[in-house]
Formats: C-alpha cells, sequence, structure tokens
C-alpha cells in the first residue's frame, strides 16, 4: 500500500478527512470570491459547512470568512456587496423554531439575522441591483402564511404527530413530509418574523430579475403529469402571476435573467421514455409574451448542459454553461449569434461566476485524479488551461497515474474510459483490475468522486477501469440512441468491451478481476452476476434487481415506469432485463452495500438479492447502513465502505484472509 511519508492513515482515511469544495460566490464588484466548504467537524462524525474566502488574484492563501461559523452554508451577495448566507446559529427568538434562517455579514462586523421562515429556508436569491431578495420555504397544508404555519408546526409538535396524508402521488424530489415549497419574496428591511414576503405557489428553482421586479420558479409536477412541470414568471411585489408555461414530457430547471431582464434562461429537459432518449438544452424564455427559444438546437455533443450564467452587461446575451464531453466537463461560452466555442481543454468545472464586466470567469475544477480547486478563466479565449487559486485543503501525491482505454462496442461506435494504473504496475508485476461502473445511467467519469473514488483501490494495488457505457453522457446524441430500451444489454455490453480492452495491456493481469458499482452501477454489477462468472468478485451499492418490484416502489416511479412499460403489457421488457429473473445463475462472491433511508433505490432491492444469493449457496455479505440513503453521506461510514469493500477484494480477488472491519 502506498502512503504519504510519516502519515500512518491509508489513503481512504485522508481522502474521507479532506475539505470539500462544494460551490462560489463572486461579490457584485468582483473583488471577492467566497468558498463553500464541507469540513469534518470537531468529533470527526459529520461534514459541516464553512465559508472561506480565496484571493481573485491567487497571490493570498484563502481565509475563513471572519464573522463566520461552523455552520454557515449558502453563500450570495446583496447588490451592495454584504454577503448572505444560511445558518442553523441561535437567533435569539425563542418563539421562531428550528431550521436555517437568512444572515448578512458586512465586510467588517458582526453577522445581523436578516429573515426567518418557521422551519427553516432552504434556498435563496438576490436580484443583482436592487435590495429584493427571494427564499424558498415551506407551509403546511391549511397555512396560507408563514405565522399560520408556525401555529400549525407549534400543534404538531406538541401532538406527538409527524403523520403525513398524501393526496397526490409522492414523486421524485418531493421531501417525505406534509410541506409544500414556496417561493416568497421580501425586501432587505422585510420582517423577518413572517419572511416579510408574498407567498406564492408550490415551487422549487427560484431566480430574480436583476431590478427585483420580478421573481421567477418551477412549479414541481403534478400527480396527473409527474414527468412535466411549470415555470411561473410573477410580479416580484404582488405576487401576481405574468407567464406560465409547461410542455408535456419535458422539465424545467435553474431559472436565470439576462442582465437587462428581458429573457429568463432555464435548462430543458426531456426524459428519457421505452421510445425516445434523454435531451436536455438551455433555452430563453420571453417574460412578456411566454415565447419560448432553443438556444443550443444543433448542439450534438449532448453534454447535459448545466445552469447558465449569464453576461452581467444589459445588453449583452453572452452566456456560459458547462456540460460533459467525452469525460470532461468543459466550459463552454455561447456567442449573442448562437455559435458555441469551448473554452477549457480538460477537466470537469461547476459554479461558474462572471466579473462585472464578463472578460473573466471563476470556478471550481476537478479531475479524476484532483479534488476540486477554486479556478480563473479568460471569459472567451478557446480550449484554454485555468489559473488555479490557492484553495483549501490538499490531499497529497496520490498513488498511481490516470490514462485512458479506446475501443469500439459490437456496432462499430467509439467507446472510451478512464485507466488508473497504481505504482509498481508492470508486464513483470500485472496489478489486478477493479472495474466500476457510475450510476445514472446519464452519466459519465469526468470529475473528481467522493464516493466509489478509486485512487483508494490504487493505494492498496488494484488498476481501475472507469467505463463509459451506452447511455452516458457526453458522447453525442448516438450514445443515448444505441443504449435505449437496453437497460441490461448494450450498456453491460459496452462495460465488457472496454474491460477486455483495458486487460489486453501487459500491466494488468485478466486472471484477478472484480466489478463493482453505485446505483445503476449496481444494478450492472447485478446484471454481471447472471451473465458471467469471469470476475473474481462483485460489489453491488443501492443496486436495482427486480425490476417490476423496483419500479414500483421508487421515488422515481413515473419516470421508470415510462422506460419499462407496465409489466402486464410489457412482460417482455422485464425479462429481458430483470437480473432476478436468473437468480439461478448467481456463483460469483458479492458484496452488496445499501441505506436504509434509500428512498431511490429501496433497500429491499438488496433483500431480495441477498436472499436469492443464499438459496444459491454463493458467498455474500450486506453492509447496511439504517441511516443512510442513496448514497453514503457521514464520514466514518464512508471510511467503512472503502475499508469493507477493499479488504473483500482482497479476500476474494488477491486471495488473502479476511479481514472484518473492527467497527462491524
Amino acid at each position: 500500500m502506498t502512503t504519504m511519508v510519516n502519515d500512518p492513515r491509508t489513503l481512504h482515511q485522508r481522502l474521507v478527512e479532506q475539505p470539500r469544495c462544494t460551490g462560489l460566490a463572486l461579490a457584485p464588484d468582483g473583488t471577492r470570491l467566497i468558498l463553500s466548504v464541507q469540513a469534518l467537524d470537531d468529533e470527526g462524525v459529520r461534514y459541516v459547512p464553512e465559508l472561506w474566502e480565496v484571493d481573485p488574484a491567487g497571490e493570498r492563501d484563502p481565509r475563513r470568512v471572519p464573522g463566520s461559523r461552523q455552520g454557515d452554508f449558502a453563500p450570495a451577495f446583496a447588490a451592495d456587496g454584504t454577503l448572505l448566507f444560511l445558518s442553523d446559529r441561535e437567533t435569539g427568538e425563542a418563539d421562531e423554531g428550528p431550521g436555517p434562517s437568512l444572515w448578512s455579514l458586512p465586510d467588517s462586523g458582526e453577522a445581523a439575522w436578516t429573515a426567518h421562515h418557521p422551519g427553516g429556508t432552504t434556498a435563496f436569491t438576490a436580484a443583482a441591483r436592487s435590495d429584493t431578495l427571494a427564499c424558498t420555504a415551506a407551509l403546511l397544508p391549511g397555512a396560507a402564511d408563514a405565522r399560520a404555519h408556525a401555529g400549525l408546526l407549534g400543534r404538531r409538535r406538541r401532538a406527538g404527530v409527524n403523520a403525513v396524508l398524501y393526496e397526490v402521488t409522492v414523486d421524485s424530489g418531493a421531501e417525505l413530509g406534509p410541506a409544500e415549497p414556496h417561493t416568497f419574496v421580501l425586501g432587505r428591511d422585510a420582517s423577518p418574523v413572517d419572511a416579510g414576503g408574498q407567498g406564492l405557489e408550490g415551487a422549487g428553482d427560484m431566480a430574480l430579475a436583476p431590478d427585483g421586479s420580478l421573481v421567477a420558479y418551477t412549479r414541481a409536477p403534478t400527480g396527473a403529469a409527474p414527468d412535466t412541470n411549470t415555470v411561473v414568471i410573477a410580479d416580484a411585489t404582488t405576487g401576481a402571476q405574468r407567464v406560465t408555461l409547461s410542455r408535456p414530457g419535458h422539465l424545467y430547471y435553474s431559472p436565470v435573467f439576462t442582465a437587462d431582464g428581458t429573457r429568463l434562461i432555464c435548462e430543458r429537459q426531456q426524459e428519457e421514455t421505452y421510445d425516445s432518449e434523454w435531451q436536455v438544452t438551455l433555452v430563453a424564455i420571453d417574460p412578456l409574451s411566454g415565447e419560448e427559444t432553443d438556444l443550443l438546437p444543433d448542439f450534438d455533443n449532448w453534454p447535459w448542459p448545466g445552469r447558465a450564467i449569464c453576461s452581467p452587461v444589459p445588453g449583452d446575451t453572452t452566456l456560459w454553461f458547462t456540460g460533459d464531453e467525452q469525460g470532461h466537463r468543459p466550459v463552454f461560452r455561447r456567442e449573442p449569434d448562437g455559435t458555441v466555442t469551448r473554452l477549457t481543454a480538460s477537466g470537469a468545472y461547476s459554479s461558474l461566476c462572471a466579473t462585472p464586466d464578463g472578460s473573466t470567469l471563476y470556478a471550481l475544477r476537478s479531475t479524476l485524479d484532483s479534488a476540486p480547486q477554486a479556478v480563473r478563466l479568460d471569459a472567451a479565449k478557446a480550449d484554454q488551461d485555468p489559473t488555479p487559486l490557492r484553495t483549501p485543503g490538499d490531499l497529497g501525491p496520490l498513488p498511481g497515474t490516470l490514462t485512458e482505454v479506446h475501443t469500439t462496442g459490437d456496432d462499430g461506435f467509439a467507446l472510451r474510459g478512464w485507466l488508473v494504473l497504481p505504482e509498481g504496475a508492470a508486464a513483470e508485476h500485472p496489478a489486478p483490475l477493479l472495474v466500476l461502473a457510475h450510476g445514472g445511467p446519464q452519466g459519465s467519469w469526468s470529475d473528481w468522486p467522493w464516493l466509489w473514488n478509486p485512487w483508494p483501490f490504487a493505494a492498496r494495488g488494484y488498476a481501475v477501469l472507469l467505463p463509459d457505457p451506452a447511455l452516458s453522457s457526453g458522447y453525442g446524441q448516438r450514445m443515448q440512441e444505441r443504449g435505449r430500451g437496453e437497460y441490461g444489454g448494450r450498456p453491460y455490453d459496452d462495460v465488457l468491451a472496454l474491460t477486455d480492452a483495458a486487460l489486453a495491456r501487459a500491466d494488468l493481469d485478466p486472471t484477478r478481476t472484480a466489478l463493482a458499482g453505485w446505483s445503476y452501477g449496481g444494478y450492472l454489477a447485478n446484471r454481471t452476476a447472471t451473465r458471467t462468472d469471469r470476475f473474481r468478485a462483485l460489489v453491488s451499492h443501492a443496486g436495482l434487481w427486480n425490476l417490476e418490484s423496483f419500479q414500483g416502489a421508487t421515488d422515481m416511479h413515473a419516470y421508470f415506469r415510462k422506460i419499462f412499460g407496465d409489466p402486464r403489457i410489457h412482460r417482455e421488457r422485464y425479462d429481458a432485463d430483470s437480473p432476478h429473473l436468473d437468480a439461478t445463475r448467481l456463483n460469483t462472491p458479492m458484496l452488496i452495500v445499501h441505506g436504509g433511508a434509500d428512498s431511490r433505490v429501496p433497500e429491499a432491492q438488496s433483500r431480495e438479492l441477498q436472499h436469492d444469493l443464499r438459496r444459491q449457496h454463493v458467498p455474500a455479505g450486506f453492509l447496511y447502513f439504517p441511516d443512510e440513503s442513496h448514497g453514503i453521506e457521514a464520514p466514518n461510514h464512508l471510511c467503512l465502505l472503502y475499508e469493507t469493500v477493499l479488504n473483500f477484494l482482497d479476500h476474494h480477488v488477491l486471495g488473502e484472509q479476511w479481514r472484518r472491519p473492527e467497527l462491524l
């Protein structure tokens, strides 16, 4: 195992303890750059948010924001340069109840309590050129405003009631509780008791026009049309709706107004069905007429464009966005005439910010061999390398190198994946191989992962293949077409094709291999368990096993029902792709990992797999985290995940004695 000199910790321990950079906020004058960081608390048992200040010039070391505390999060700037954030700090008002409040922090001085909503505020945004704020917070059914909501919360608490009556289908993104999200608008001098604003209808993402006159938000899907939501543009003072826009089979996300307020830019997503591919684009909506324009009609990189940022210069319709492309997530610039230019040569970018003149961008950049850090970019230069800024945290040297693997699918389509090679891998000492399948299936191995990071395995001597099979993003619309309706077909074949290409290398050992995956990757691990015995061990984390019971229980029921169909009518789709139907073929040792609070892939999927493995007398373990959801969030749990999986692989792939983790 490779470790840092004089550092007794394993790499996965250092990985878990590493501060995580999660977001950026730039002051209106471009002089302050605030970084959101997730760091271990004093006991080392959970991650807590912190606010750090990064020097935009890259000359000074980063520092904790003066006046901030652990627990402050979601930074943004008001038009006058005041730093705003959410926090669970004590407000001094006993009757306000728990939950995050909105706080403000000037350049010098103490933080001031700005607004509170009973039960807490979940998100907020500030107008670019006015003192108007918009917040997302919840109201219980029957509560007309924040004061009535507080009364109902108190009555439920005193009665010891946490029951919920659902009158519509609980679907993806819904909180499993009775309250519904609303958007509230308030001025900076509004009363913090009732959030000072007009409650609008149930809302998700939101944006304010720069002058604060309009608010836009997305209304959640209804039970009647779970694959369709609505964009609402309303008067920010009265809440009166001016424009409502929806499109059957489409969802809108991440609204943002242009600098002059004449257009609203949104992501528009057409979700996958059995007969059509997943498609994502950016659209512009006229806030007066509601007319919608596709901004990327001919962009076939299929980059799954993220939240756009608009030029801060009024009248300039330039915008920037990120999107997957060939194992990277570049920054793209769209000119007013529709021309799209890729600005970055490599890496995965997020959290874009533009300077007031639109000449410079700041972003977080990561790769599969470097954790996220703040960087500076020229806002117009093509295929550039960024200027790194001094950022908190340093994992230290990694135990190996990163390269690529290329091959073709059975249809001639060009396939690629990343390959992590451990130190010392050579023809004389070939390394064992772990194939690690990503989730999604729409997604790509492009940025630094905290969950299922390849480097702890490289530190133990494993090479790690990170394949992008059919249905992965960043390879054009054809990559979606070739995987449509074949959850366990062509994607599985592509993973094996890339595995064969990797094992053609002399420095990898084809007799010592394993495959692991999380979510959809866990499904591919389960599919592999019933299709081949070429691997010595398999790990399935939150994987789908019985597609019929899964699509009836997941929080994304409507989405998966569109893909798989009614099992009473489209039996052939389940027969083709549900691994549980081939349970008698199980014979490879498996480790199952699942969280008890997982609503995306309910834990019953793994329970059923475990029962089938036992019936087939296959060696199997079940690593169960009762309080975790679809991922693993707690640092100690994440450390146990890596330790258990590594010991399982060492036992079955390398033939070493099984070592049960001490805390298990």
